[in-house]
């Protein structure tokens, strides 16, 4: 009997081992960069009833440990002092512009205080404390 020799046939397919391994490591580059770009989570006091803005407002972040930021139009600007963050309030907010101060509940209630004092005498009148509304 003769015997048959098989010749291997080309394969044509792709290996994507090496494109698995590249994915993976991208993965975790964005898994372990991806916590440093959040903003800071402010945990806000509750009451039983709040009152909706009606206009795209300015707001004021105070996060537990003191620190202010500025929001507006979904920009965080880092602000050093409370003489920073006034000036900065008094020249991006309008007349007609609300400012909201969005203060953790274990901020200090004086430093909430002291922030809402000085917006009010430098001439901003429209001023609010953003709150969580209970349930039920």
């Amino acid at each position: 009997m003769k015997r048959r020799i098989r010749r291997n046939k080309l394969q044509s397919q792709m290996n994507v081992v090496p494109y698995i391994d590249v994915m993976l490591v991208l993965l975790v580059i964005f898994m372990i960069t991806a916590p440093m770009f959040t903003p800071g989570v402010i945990n806000l006091p509750s009451v039983g009833k709040a009152s909706q803005v009606t206009k795209q407002p300015l707001e004021i972040n105070i996060d537990a440990s003191g620190n202010y930021t500025i929001t507006q139009n979904n920009k965080n600007i880092p602000v050093a002092s409370l003489t920073d963050l006034v000036s900065k309030a008094v020249t991006m907010a309008t007349d007609d512009t609300p400012v909201v101060i969005s203060a953790d509940k274990e901020v200090q209630y004086d430093k909430v205080i002291a922030v809402v004092d000085r917006l009010y005498s430098s001439g901003i009148k429209k001023v609010a404390l953003v709150v969580k509304q209970k349930n039920g």
